[in-house]
């Protein structure tokens, strides 16, 4: 088999990488989680691009980038953070709902607005009763009068305050546990609509928050696809997401592990450098090992997908696999760089912040070796 990116895949990798080291930065990166402020010059710079187009069909717009150009661009966007990354990725993944399941109308009111950056997309699953059990959602949506009117609790919401966002809520619109969910769009600025910013150690410069619906009215034409065909389509969402995730998990997990090298070769104790002690550099190399494995889950995931092929457990593997990776390797970086770890200017307590976020965000580990198990036969 042969490993290696084709020419214009290596060209797109590395005119990311320019940008995210030129255009965004570290201190950027830093200043907004710091700040706990979406970073919206860097989105508007991607938008202008044309990148937040990559999974939008063509004829809408878009660039209809197939699965390993996207894991390509997720990778390179988490290059200093998770939270960037989620930043434009969140929308970008929920944008392919409208995009493969909305109607004409649907797509003719949002799709050129998200695509020019004006437009956001945030996706609301969970509820205080309903995390992992995704299928447990008990907010209604109720058709009265040529209008949904929803009533529930969401939570863990990211993005959904962030001004011009539209929620793609799964709401029950009928009993059945699977075939009672649909998914409807609501603007944040819906009256009845009650959003309320969380204050997390991570998800700082996206955010995540709570929902409170109070019979919130919407147009009934405001549902993707049909009742009852939410549970569908956010199968395939989670595909994309899970994808997305786990290729940012290894772009940021390189840059932990590229920075602890870096310190531990700079760092002198005992008359020589960090970096020649055995412990530190075997964990490094430990580290070296799993990054490289993690990055071929992912990319195998991502070209099972290209074929049009069902990728529910090679998802789910990636993601695992590579949250397990983002966090030994920032934590090794903790160990490496000592009370030097506890600083903001050094990157790494971010990092490792937001890699344990990665055990539980989208789709908690345990909850993907279930998937994994459930697509093993077991």
């Amino acid at each position: 088999m042969d490993f290696r990116l084709t020419d214009e895949q290596q060209l797109w990798k590395d005119t990311l990488h320019l940008f995210m080291e030129k255009e965004v930065g570290r201190e950027y990166t830093r200043k907004h989680d710091e700040s706990r402020e979406f970073p919206e010059e860097a989105y508007r710079k991607i938008a202008d691009r044309g990148w937040l187009g990559l999974l939008v069909p063509e004829e809408l717009g878009g660039l209809d980038a197939d699965p390993v150009m996207y894991a390509i661009f997720c990778e390179a966007i988490a290059k200093y953070s998770l939270d960037f990354a989620a930043c434009v990725m969140t929308s970008m993944f929920t944008a392919t709902n409208i995009a493969h399941h909305g109607t004409d109308e649907q797509k003719e009111k949002y799709l050129p607005g998200f695509l020019a950056g004006d437009i956001k997309f945030s996706v609301s699953i969970s509820e205080p009763g309903a995390g992992s059990d995704a299928a447990a959602v008990s907010t209604k949506a109720e058709l009265q009068d040529g209008h949904w009117v929803l009533n529930g609790n969401k939570t863990w919401c990211s993005g959904a305050h962030l001004p011009g966002t539209v929620i793609t809520v799964l709401a029950r619109t009928s009993p059945e546990r699977h075939r009672g969910l649909s998914l409807i769009l609501v603007p944040n600025t819906t009256e009845g609509v009650d959003i309320r910013k969380l204050n997390t150690i991570v998800r700082r410069s996206l955010g995540t928050t709570e929902i409170f619906l109070t019979d919130a009215r919407v147009p009934e034409g405001n549902i993707i696809g049909g009742p009852g065909d939410g549970w569908t389509i956010i199968g395939n969402h989670l595909e994309w997401e899970r994808l997305s995730l786990a290729a940012s998990y290894v772009g940021n997990a390189r840059t932990a592990l590229d920075d602890t090298i870096t310190y531990t070769k700079g760092r002198t104790q005992f008359g020589r450098p960090l970096s020649s002690f055995q412990v530190l550099k075997h964990r490094m190399a430990e580290n070296e090992c799993e990054v490289e494995a993690a990055r071929l889950l992912v990319y195998n995931a991502a070209t099972k997908m290209q074929r049009g092929e069902r990728a529910i457990k090679e998802v789910s593997m990636a993601k695992v696999f590579a949250a397990d990776v983002a966090f030994k390797t920032s934590f090794n970086g903790m160990q490496a760089l000592g009370g030097y770890a506890q600083l903001p200017e050094y990157d790494m307590e971010r990092y490792f912040r937001e890699a344990k976020h990665a055990m539980v965000g989208g789709g908690a580990s345990e909850i993907q070796r279930s998937i994994i198990a459930k697509e093993m036969g077991l």
